[in-house]
């Protein structure tokens, strides 16, 4: 079995999370800049490597598009260029950020390094990617 890798894109920078070969952990990895996202991945994985691709899929309240959904829908068609024929889902991430920054305080990371917004984007992209495993039932 190959590995889930979530991002957690945004404008600056892109959360990434991964699980073990399994499928059963999701991990934080790390945060890179988005404008590197591409060159970053490619030197990273290789397709064999990689199940599925798992993107936050940025949705108001009420269920309609954000100013960030254009960016993640041109995220999709890049990785599906770029890692044919490696599958790209689009995932619900409403409240994870949220649900991420209660998880650092619960697990005791110390408020300077709550503050870093790399450590919330990458903890971000792990509850995405927790909450896609339990949706699939994995």
């Amino acid at each position: 079995m190959a590995q889930l890798i979530a991002l957690d894109i945004g404008e600056k920078r892109t959360g990434i999370a991964e699980t073990d070969e399994l499928q059963i952990i999701a991990s934080p990895k790390e945060t890179v800049l988005t404008k590197q996202l591409l060159t970053y991945l490619q030197n990273w994985l290789s397709p064999e490597r990689v199940e599925a691709f798992i993107l936050g899929y940025p949705l108001n309240l009420q269920g309609q598009a954000t100013d960030n959904t254009q960016r993640v829908l041109d995220w999709k068609a890049r990785l599906e260029k770029h890692f044919k024929p490696v599958p790209v889902v689009l995932h619900d991430e409403r409240f994870t950020s949220k649900m991420a920054a209660l998880s650092l305080v619960k697990s005791g990371v110390k408020k300077k390094k709550r503050q870093q917004k790399g450590a919330l984007d990458a903890a971000s992209a792990a509850l995405i990617l927790e909450d896609y495993l339990k949706a699939k039932g994995l």
